[in-house]
């Protein structure tokens, strides 16, 4: 078993509230959460509006496939979410 620790800075801007902030980036833990190959979780800046880091758990059975799953998580991201991507870690364990 393969896995990946893939965690995503976002920018927000314009965020006016929480409520619009979990408009914007709610829906990833539904997206993703249904892939049991991906634990995901808002994982830090909670009471920031304009900012948000998200952290998901990649596994697979090999590299690639891990790889492949990440990549499709950031382009998933990056064409869905009204924000900006700052910093992208992938850390495999």
């Amino acid at each position: 078993m393969h896995i990946s620790v893939l965690t995503l800075k976002m920018s927000l801007p314009g965020c006016g509230s929480l409520k619009e902030k979990r408009q914007r980036v709610g829906g990833l833990h539904e997206r993703f959460g249904r892939n049991p190959a991906i634990a995901v979780c808002e994982s830090a800046d909670h009471d920031k509006l304009d900012a948000s880091e998200w952290t998901f758990v990649v596994m697979a059975i090999s590299p690639q496939k891990v790889e492949s799953l990440c990549s499709e998580i950031e382009d998933k991201i990056q064409r869905t979410v009204e924000g900006r991507i700052l910093d992208v870690t992938r850390e495999r364990l």
